[in-house]
């Protein structure tokens, strides 16, 4: 099993256990009270870059859009037609049109290359 970690705290026992930590040091809280609120962000920013870097390298994103995602609201749906618009060059129409047919945004993108 591979194991890793994200830690704020240099050389931590948790960072010597697992097989690939990141250690982000961040340093003291800048307002005295506010515990963990920069250490809380800094792990929010790395485990963004990861999941970003992941989802790349899946080929879940075309330039710099996510064409293989879940289309569970109408927000999402419009944007997914909008893709659609502006990498075929078609109208609002036939992008919801080939978005409804295909199900997704790669397949509906797919389908005319």
């Amino acid at each position: 099993m591979i194991t890793g970690c994200i830690t704020c705290n240099e050389g931590s026992e948790l960072a010597a256990a697992v097989d690939h930590p990141i250690e982000v040091v961040v340093g003291p809280e800048f307002v005295t009270g506010s515990t963990r609120m920069k250490a809380g962000t800094a792990q929010k920013l790395v485990l963004n870059m990861i999941s970003t870097a992941v989802m790349i390298q899946l080929g879940r994103v075309k330039g710099n859009k996510m064409v293989d995602m879940q289309l569970t609201n109408h927000k999402l749906v419009k944007r997914g037609a909008r893709m659609i618009m502006e990498e075929l060059k078609v109208s609002a129409e036939e992008a919801e049109i080939l978005l409804t047919e295909f199900g997704s945004v790669r397949k509906a993108i797919d389908s005319r290359k």
